[in-house]
């Protein structure tokens, strides 16, 4: 997606985007035959203006039908680039950092024509800063605050992850519900450019946004473990004392109101658990959706393309996303009052 605007947009894009990976600066584009025209271009630049010398850097390269042979040979051309203006400029060059660098500067190639940026937002954003522990297989936090607004949930509406593991969707629900900025507490990359304004920033950043006055947020998981990690997370983040934790099997609890939405991100076989036995759970987790969560809107993310016909309920949405490289799909289940078989002899119900 691009936008324009200053760089008061910038800051505040930054600080409160919940679904943004990165957000770049768009310095210059050109075009290009080989690796000598991408450098020519690049050390055109005026790096020194836009950051001092002294900050570290790594330089990324991206390309989509681009002709050259080797995105690595790419990449060390744009870093000689940047770094031979600096010493051109100062008698110095700036030292690299693959790691934790200071300054970002990121390539994208197309076939005969490149774009240079540089990464304002720093550290990916999906990273809150909140995380204190990792859970199983968590969920990036854009991608679950992105699965909660496909939901449509509003924070007067009760909210239920039944398998909440670390908490992440219950996190970025409550910090939607209590108009916390995703970004609250982290740093930025801008904040290491020349042109950053540190006034500007500390006004941005006292912004608040309305928080609802009320909102009802459920959690529950079978591993105590979980729920360890879902509680330090919710402290980090602040918004612990809206969410109430309990240790529960998804496939006996009860609804704690008689409507709301439910949101889970279930097990799938690249996470966790045999083909043989999801192909036995969701069956059961369905059964239970039906008998115990009539008046419910439920949404399931998963890879396992599977679900539908096993769950033996019709989705009344299929919502394609990806986690990762791994290509999933948010499901939506109206559950409806009716008629249920018992399935006593299932074995997902045999103790």
């Amino acid at each position: 997606m691009l936008f324009s605007g200053s760089f008061e947009t910038c800051y505040r894009a930054n600080l409160w985007s919940r679904l943004a990976s990165r957000i770049l600066w768009k310095i210059g584009d050109f075009a290009y035959a080989d690796e000598n025209d991408m450098y020519e271009a690049a050390k055109q630049l005026d790096w020194p203006s836009y950051f001092s010398v002294e900050r570290t850097i790594r330089v990324n390269v991206t390309a989509q039908k681009s002709p050259l042979k080797s995105l690595e040979f790419a990449t060390l051309r744009i870093k000689d680039a940047v770094c031979d203006r600096f010493r051109e400029a100062t008698g110095r060059r700036p030292d690299v950092e693959r790691v934790s660098p200071d300054v970002r500067v990121h390539a994208f190639l197309e076939h005969d024509r490149g774009v240079l940026y540089l990464d304002t937002s720093g550290e990916p954003l999906f990273k809150r800063g909140w995380r204190a522990g990792e859970a199983e297989a968590p969920l990036r936090e854009n991608l679950a605050a992105g699965i909660v607004m496909l939901s449509g949930w509003r924070p007067e509406e009760p909210l239920l992850d039944p398998m909440c593991g670390g908490g992440t969707l219950l996190v970025e629900a409550a910090a939607m519900a209590r108009g916390r900025a995703p970004g609250a507490k982290r740093g930025f990359g801008f904040e290491k450019l020349r042109n950053f304004d540190s006034e500007l920033w500390t006004t941005v950043r006292s912004e608040t946004k309305p928080a609802a006055p009320n909102c009802e947020l459920y959690g529950s998981d079978t591993e105590p473990k979980a729920l360890d990690a879902a509680r330090r997370n919710l402290a980090e983040a602040g918004v612990e004392r809206w969410v109430r934790l309990e240790r529960a099997d998804v496939l006996e609890r009860s609804a704690p109101a008689s409507s709301g939405v439910l949101i889970a991100n279930p097990p799938y076989g690249e996470r966790i658990g045999s083909k043989d036995e999801l192909a036995r759970f969701y069956p059961a987790l369905g059964d239970a959706l039906k008998r115990r969560f009539a008046g419910w809107r439920c949404y399931l993310f998963t890879a396992d393309l599977r679900l539908p016909k096993l769950i033996r309920l019709e989705p009344s949405r299929r919502t394609p996303l990806y986690n990762g490289a791994l290509e999933c799909r948010l499901y939506e289940f109206e559950i409806v009052a009716g008629s249920h078989r018992k399935r006593p002899d299932h074995p997902a119900y045999q103790k």
